[in-house]
């Protein structure tokens, strides 16, 4: 093998470890992003020290649902400064109210089959205010969310949970 050769192998080989470096950020900052979650706060849907891919560009076009798992910046007044990851519960305009262990969205009982246990705390009737969100996390009564801290900002969005692919056995598509 000649020095050119040489050369020319080793610049191909820079060339695409480089375009892979720059597809993989494009990637993880715009389309989607893996994350291991830390806390039982979704417990029995996400456990502890699951991965999850987090897909960032759907909920910009179609919007966000209730119901949907979707990771965040928290609140200021949540004194956290990790992302989380809870269950979008209500939308700008909806009220939120928990009594008798069942938790109520714009008045109507809400059948919530992914909980392991009745929710053992009581929310007085809330509005969630133009631009922002109420969150919960599955594991209702060990979850730190919008019942203690209020209410998240839509813009502090950063994605929507995709797929659950660690470890395999709790593989999900969300």
């Amino acid at each position: 093998m000649t020095i050119n050769t040489l050369s020319k192998e080793i610049k191909e080989w820079i060339m695409t470890i480089l375009l892979a470096v720059v597809l993989v950020l494009i990637i993880r900052t715009f389309v989607m992003d893996s994350r291991i979650v830390p806390t039982t706060s979704m417990v029995p849907t996400i456990m502890p020290q699951d991965r999850l891919f987090v897909e960032k560009i759907t909920y910009r076009f179609s919007g966000l649902h209730r119901g949907e798992v979707i990771v965040f910046k928290p609140p200021a007044q949540s004194g956290l400064k990790e992302d989380l990851i809870k269950r979008l519960i209500g939308l700008p305009g909806d009220t939120i109210e928990v009594k008798n262990g069942k938790l109520y969205v714009n008045d109507v009982a809400q059948n919530e089959p992914y909980l392991a246990e009745p929710i053992q705390y009581s929310l007085k009737k809330v509005t969630v205010p133009e631009s922002k969100l109420f969150v919960l996390g599955d594991n209702r009564n060990r979850s730190y969310d919008s019942h203690e801290w209020g209410f998240v900002d839509i813009t502090s969005v950063k994605g929507k949970a995709f797929v659950t692919y660690w470890p395999l056995h709790r593989f999900k598509v969300w």
